[in-house]
């Protein structure tokens, strides 16, 4: 801690990081032997945390994220879409093919930023706000491989599995603190030309420096 920095806000902060990295919620107790403070702090920060509902505590007393977090999350879409529009966009207009950032929003992946060619003749139609399983798609997929570790050669490619004719590929974000998402490529193609695969990397690499 320096002088210019608040202690109580940084316990705060570290409060809420503590209960985003778990699915069955702390105990005051626990907290207090993470944070090394005595309980009667965590009761303070816990119970002003409850007053903006970025907490709530369950019958048995475990501090869990509250919903509050979810309107703050919602004004995180608009600055990333803003920072990955650049990368985007030469992506799409270097390949031929409309790119996106995917993001992932509970159990689905969420386009949050399209960008399609402006040369070519013909492009996959692609919105902006589309949500499919993250277990379909190479935008999905991408992103579940970077959970269990095993991206190889870097980037995931698909066939059909969101729309008849159309080939995708995607590559993940990485080292970005708080966003799990995919930059890719969707084409109306039997297979994905083979530069495509390490373009999209170098443009998922360009969205991630930019986010951090």
């Amino acid at each position: 801690m320096t002088a210019e920095t608040s202690q109580t806000l940084d316990r705060g902060l570290r409060v809420l990081k503590l209960l985003a990295d778990t699915d069955h919620g702390l105990t005051v107790t626990e907290l207090s032997n993470k944070l090394g403070v005595n309980r009667t702090v965590v009761y303070r920060l816990l119970a002003t945390l409850e007053q903006h509902a970025l907490v709530r505590r369950d019958l048995g007393g475990r501090a869990r994220v509250g919903l509050g977090v979810l309107r703050l999350g919602r004004q995180v879409h608009p600055l990333v879409r803003e920072a990955a529009l650049p990368a985007l966009r030469s992506l799409a207009e270097d390949i031929g093919a409309t790119a996106h950032l995917t993001l992932v929003d509970g159990t689905e992946a969420l386009a949050v930023a399209v960008v399609e060619p402006t040369w070519t003749d013909y492009h996959v139609a692609y919105r902006a706000g589309f949500r499919h399983p993250l277990d379909r798609g190479a935008a999905g997929r991408a992103i579940l491989a970077a959970r269990q570790a095993v991206v190889e050669p870097g980037y995931t490619l698909t066939h059909g599995e969101l729309e008849a004719g159309a080939s995708g590929a995607a590559a993940p974000l990485i080292g970005v603190t708080g966003v799990e998402g995919s930059v890719g490529v969707v084409m109306l193609t039997d297979s994905v030309p083979e530069r495509v695969g390490p373009r999209v990397v170098d443009a998922a690499r360009e969205v991630a420096e930019a986010l951090r």
